[in-house]
């Protein structure tokens, strides 16, 4: 006798397996969703300096396009970690700044800071060690 199959569209499963996680169960998975992508991280990073203007970010994050930005700006908008205000100016003047929610990530940049900062002199002491001495050839 052969098995039955489950209808078409059965296929999938209904819940996540014993032992395996749900996605966004993974703490520093959710983390990486929101300051993952490209260029989000150096926004924040900016922010977290104060209020910015489109132009301005443009300026110090050299290489982003403009359409690059205006989606991640809209992303942490939409996530509640900044705030975009629009003034009725002409031409019109629009600001940027984080929310409290926004400068939580602070630390998190923070400590990305130190260990760069650290991987750097570790990276030049080891190209120190690597160095031919003088009369070695």
């Amino acid at each position: 006798m052969r098995p039955t199959l489950p209808p078409p569209g059965r296929w999938r499963r209904q819940g996540p397996v014993p032992g395996e996680r749900a996605p966004g169960d993974c703490a520093v998975e959710r983390t990486l969703e929101v300051i993952g992508p490209r260029w989000t991280t150096l926004i924040l990073r900016e922010l977290l300096g104060g209020t910015r203007r489109f132009g301005e970010l443009r300026a110090t994050l050299l290489g982003v396009s403009p359409k690059t930005l205006t989606e991640r700006l809209r992303d942490l908008e939409a996530r509640g970690l900044l705030t975009r205000t629009v003034y009725p100016e002409v031409p019109p003047r629009v600001e940027y700044a984080l929310t409290e929610r926004g400068r939580t990530l602070g630390v998190i940049i923070e400590a990305m800071r130190d260990w760069g900062e650290q991987d750097r002199r570790h990276a030049e002491t080891a190209d120190i060690e690597r160095a031919p001495r003088s009369g070695e050839a």
